[in-house]
């Protein structure tokens, strides 16, 4: 969160954990439910959000709240669960009054407009304006920028560089009857995928980094060939130094589709996935952009093959990047800005 030190122009923004951009030097961080971080919620003229503001929290005359969500929704979210056998009622009743403190909302896509609307019981102004998260995808000085990010994680020159990013899984939750301060996060790390074995398969000249999603707690093992990027501040940054993206079926596919690089699906649970833990958005098994793979031992015959699988998978990959992607131009953070200018100083 950040909070502007000019009170006439007070502003503070919130956001999930590992998407946040970097602090800019005009601005001042403050620890999330520190009195700091009150004091700024509450004086903030703007407020700007990637996530749910806490359920107390109520707009005041005067202030504009903007919620820019986390990109695009792949898997099903909000009051799509209701009914569902990990749907938290709780919050889902609170919906309603949380997106009522919203003055705006962002979104990605025309394709998520009806679906972020439906799902987080929101019936006021939606700015379709791409995903500011994005933008760095478009910048003019991303290869300069991703010179230093494989600086800064330690991937070794000329390595061409493997992301694993999977999602959490609803019914790996820690215990939720827990102080949500007692736990850094609410659901277990345990991935499927066999990093190690990766790395060895895949041999010298290859780096993997593994990121942890940031509502998952647990340790991420290292070794040779394999790296720890979990608290990297900025996912967009490694979606950038990724030569490929092996996911499951995390939502950082839609900004991913725009460096046209090829995606590999470790979807070992796909079955259990949509239909009993979360379910699509989207008919993923046909809609995917690339291939959907089991074992740990076809992602790497994958990796070793990716020119021949992006080829079969071209067709579906444009659709993908056209249905769903259409919005993002790398001036979406712009066009935020404007909408918040727009209400005056």
């Amino acid at each position: 969160m950040r909070r502007g030190t000019d009170t006439e122009h007070l502003w503070v923004t919130s956001g999930r954990a590992g998407r946040a951009a970097h602090v800019p030097e005009t601005a001042v961080p403050v620890v999330e439910h520190s009195a700091a971080w009150y004091e700024a919620l509450a004086r903030a003229r703007r407020v700007v959000t990637d996530d749910q503001l806490p359920e107390w929290f109520e707009r005041r005359p005067g202030q504009t709240v903007v919620q820019t969500w986390h990109g695009t929704p792949l898997g099903r979210f909000g009051t799509d669960l209701d009914g569902s056998l990990y749907a938290d009622h709780h919050v889902l009743a609170s919906l309603a009054h949380r997106s009522a403190q919203w003055s705006v909302l962002v979104s990605p896509s025309r394709f998520a407009t009806p679906h972020l609307r439906r799902a987080l019981a929101y019936g006021g102004e939606v700015l379709e304006a791409g995903s500011p998260a994005a933008d760095l995808l478009f910048a003019p000085d991303r290869e300069k920028t991703a010179e230093r990010v494989r600086r800064r994680t330690g991937v070794p020159d000329g390595h061409r560089v493997v992301l694993y990013a999977p999602t959490y899984r609803d019914h790996l939750a820690h215990d939720r009857t827990a102080p949500s301060g007692d736990r850094p996060g609410p659901y277990r790390w345990d991935p499927a995928l066999d990093t190690a074995a990766l790395a060895r398969s895949l041999g010298a000249g290859h780096t993997v980094l593994v990121r942890r999603h940031p509502r998952v707690t647990g340790s991420v093992p290292t070794g040779p060939g394999v790296l720890d990027v979990s608290g990297h501040p900025d996912t967009t940054e490694l979606l950038l130094i990724a030569d490929v993206l092996v996911t499951d079926y995390a939502g950082l596919v839609f900004d991913y589709a725009h460096t046209g690089r090829p995606m590999l699906f470790h979807t070992y649970d796909l079955e259990h996935y949509r239909d009993t833990v979360r379910g699509f958005c989207l008919d993923f098994e046909t809609r995917a952009p690339g291939p959907l793979l089991v074992t740990t031992r076809e992602v790497a015959h994958a990796l070793r093959t990716t020119g021949v699988l992006a080829a079969r998978h071209a067709d579906a990959y444009e659709s993908f990047r056209r249905d769903f992607c259409d919005l993002d131009d790398g001036g979406a953070a712009g066009r935020v800005a404007d909408r918040l200018l727009a209400d005056g100083t």
